[in-house]
């Protein structure tokens, strides 16, 4: 406990230093390709010119391919700083991400310009502040105390910087457990501070699997005065719509309430057709849907359903014009993430965390599970418990995103405690 004591008061006299380090950071936008950005090249060297004099026992950087990104890389770092057992310690990993999203409609970031960060009323603004800026300087932190200190962890704490979290992690987290399983264990515990609410009392220890699909539906334009001589695909994706929407709805449709909110959902996001004008009837229409599926149904189920819906679709709008068979419809998929098992709310992290948030700031925490997609289902799925935590204001991908000073610091101190427990 008066080790514990010593690391807490370290973190707290830091909090200049963090806020300092977070606006150096925040400045460097990191932004993938998928959005028109270089990706995460600038940030990382200066991520890694901050800690070229700190006492990590081993930096490596694993620099995925990406022949669109600057440098043709998509950096991933491990800073490592070993436990009293030295590498035989018990190893916690600590994840945030360097990307960030793009900034949105400028003229709605009124506090500041999204890359210019400001600090100002116990808060530092800035595109990336809280997502994940505010976790991954609270992780570095949480090690500097205790480097300041010369003290060693109870466990070694692994601090992994990777790429590409926000368009689905292909150069980030999948790509280093694909090409370098080696550096994974099963008995590792982790912590992706990249979810939370407010107060700091959520613990998310499990995932809906994720599948974006686009529906692209192809009929024939004609004059609007004359639909017999055409096809309209607007009235197909409309028809499509609406029944896979009832369909999925009713046949996936139980509870669990571990999630918030406790069913599966299915929702259309985008849609539109090339008609630019209300005399044409449209050739060309698409629907986006976006479904977060709890972990008991398979999404191979309902690709198969979307697929059978299709065809009924297909039969009930047939048409054959110019030699051919109209509507084509086109099912792609943008994104899909498959349930992983959930961590078990009874396991070693969950409690370690639910210990530190009692004892650090005398509250009870809540274990759920969340419709959206982080880096740990990655570790679940490969055996490996991970929970998702951290105290959270839920700015991300806002404008005029900030990240509370006082949050990265209290936060800072629940990860040296996880280390030293």
């Amino acid at each position: 406990m008066v080790q514990l004591e010593k690391v807490l008061r370290e973190v707290e006299g830091l909090r200049d230093e963090m806020v300092k380090t977070l606006v150096e950071l925040i400045k460097i936008p990191a932004i993938s390709p998928d959005y028109g950005g270089e990706g995460e090249y600038d940030k990382a060297q200066k991520l890694l010119e901050i800690i070229k004099d700190w006492p990590f026992d081993k930096v490596e950087v694993y620099n995925a391919p990406d022949e669109r990104a600057k440098k043709g890389v998509r950096p991933n770092i491990l800073a490592y700083y070993y436990g009293e057992k030295g590498e035989e310690s018990e190893r916690l990993w600590i994840l945030t991400h360097l990307d960030v999203v793009p900034p949105g409609d400028l003229s709605k970031w009124t506090v500041t310009e999204p890359f210019k960060p400001l600090v100002k009323d116990g808060k530092v603004y800035g595109r990336g502040s809280e997502d994940n800026g505010q976790s991954l300087v609270a992780s570095l932190y949480a090690v500097k105390a205790m480097m300041n200190l010369g003290i060693r962890p109870k466990k070694t704490v692994i601090l992994a910087f990777v790429s590409d979290e926000e368009t689905g992690s292909k150069y980030g987290i999948e790509w280093l457990m694909r090409e370098h399983p080696e550096l994974f264990r099963e008995d590792d515990l982790v912590l992706v501070p990249d979810g939370g609410n407010e107060d700091g009392t959520f613990i998310e220890v499990a995932e809906k699997g994720i599948l974006w699909f686009k529906l692209r539906v192809r009929g024939q334009q004609v004059h609007a005065s004359m639909p017999d001589k055409g096809l309209n695909a607007h009235r197909v994706a409309l028809d499509l719509a609406y029944n896979l929407d009832k369909r999925l709805h009713e046949k996936y449709s139980e509870r669990d309430e571990l999630f918030e909110p406790a069913e599966s959902t299915f929702e259309p996001t985008m849609g539109g057709n090339p008609a630019d004008s209300p005399n044409i009837i449209p050739g060309e229409h698409e629907v986006v849907f976006d479904c977060r599926v709890l972990p008991r149904y398979s999404l191979d189920d309902i690709l198969k359903d979307i697929e059978g819906i299709v065809e009924e679709v297909k039969e009930r709008h047939r048409k054959e014009l110019d030699g051919k068979v109209l509507p084509e419809i086109e099912v792609e998929i943008l994104q899909r993430a498959d349930p992983a098992p959930p961590t078990d709310p009874k396991g070693e992290i969950v409690k370690l965390l639910k210990e530190a948030i009692k004892e650090l700031r005398g509250k009870e925490a809540k274990v759920g599970g969340i419709g959206g997609g982080t880096f740990a289902a990655f570790f679940r799925r490969k055996g490996i418990p991970a929970v998702v935590w951290a105290t959270l204001d839920e700015m991300a991908h806002q404008p005029n995103e900030y990240a509370k000073i006082d949050n990265m610091v209290e936060d800072a101190k629940v990860m040296a405690y996880l280390a030293l427990r």
